[in-house]
């Protein structure tokens, strides 16, 4: 089990950027693979990038490419979330979560532990 806790959050306007972060307690950390999701109310959480313990497995949700890097730092038990040329449709709720499956890393029922969430507000 590992308690994840997301930052970096706040109002941009369109073209601005953001850094998201999410600290993680405890070693087990290390073995987690650690995704980013976003939901929008009404709406079911979407898969925004993933990253594998080790880092060497990366993945991207279409509409995030050239504009997010997802990058984990395992001595600070830290993912961070680089988030780049900013639209009004990236505005959500971002979570960061946790699981242990190198498989399906695009669906949220994958991940065993989940963040708080921290909002991402675009204007236009």
């Amino acid at each position: 089990q590992v308690q994840l806790v997301e930052s970096g959050g706040g109002l941009v306007q369109a073209g601005g950027s953001l850094r998201l972060s999410c600290a993680a307690s405890g070693r087990a950390f290390r073995s987690k693979n650690i995704g980013w999701f976003r939901q929008i109310p009404g709406a079911e959480r979407a898969f925004v990038a993933h990253i594998s313990w080790g880092g060497g497995r990366i993945y991207y949700a279409d509409s995030v490419k050239g504009r997010f890097t997802i990058s984990r730092d395992n001595a600070k038990n830290s993912v961070f979330l680089q988030m780049n040329s900013l639209k009004p449709e990236d505005t959500a709720v971002y979570y960061c979560a946790a699981t242990t499956s190198s498989t399906n890393w695009g669906l949220a029922t994958r991940y065993d532990n989940w963040g708080q969430g921290t909002q991402v507000t675009v204007s236009s």
